[in-house]
């Protein structure tokens, strides 16, 4: 399994601020938040309480373009997002979005997990290709980046 984590600080925003805006976000809005990175965010297909929602995401990750449907797999409002990708099958690979608010702001901890368990696990160097340590670093930057810029945007 591949594990790439980003924690980031950011004040005057909540785990709720944000759960709220990824659960109801449309193309605009997610344009709104890094235009000319972030092209589209929306629900394809929406269920009570988010829970197993199929929304599309495309954007830029440095120089790469990643375009996915995720479901929604995992809520726990105000502290945590995940989203499981998916093709025609869910594939194994979860974004998540973890939040611990403060005084101050919160801290958002960002997690790409891909990758199998188990005797999968001989696959992880093929997916290594693509989630290469170039990769990880334009990751890291791009959440240390967006997130500040969200809080510029729900203000």
């Amino acid at each position: 399994m591949i594990i790439m984590k980003t924690e980031v600080h950011v004040p005057v925003l909540s785990g709720k601020a944000i759960c709220d805006f990824m659960l109801n976000c449309t193309d605009a809005e997610y344009q709104r938040w890094w235009n000319g990175t972030h092209l589209a965010f929306h629900t394809i297909k929406r269920y009570p309480n988010h829970l197993g929602n199929l929304v599309y995401f495309d954007e830029f990750i440095g120089q790469h373009r990643e375009k996915f449907l995720a479901v929604v797999t995992e809520i726990v409002p105000e502290k945590k997002l995940v989203w499981q990708m998916k093709k025609i099958i869910r594939l194994p690979g979860w974004l998540s979005l973890e939040f611990a608010d403060s005084n101050d702001g919160v801290r958002i901890t960002h997690t790409l997990a891909i990758g199998y368990r188990g005797l999968g696990k001989i696959l992880d160097p093929l997916l290594r290709m693509h989630l290469s340590k170039k990769f990880e670093k334009a990751l890291n930057e791009h959440a240390q980046t967006e997130f500040h810029k969200l809080a510029e945007l729900l203000k």
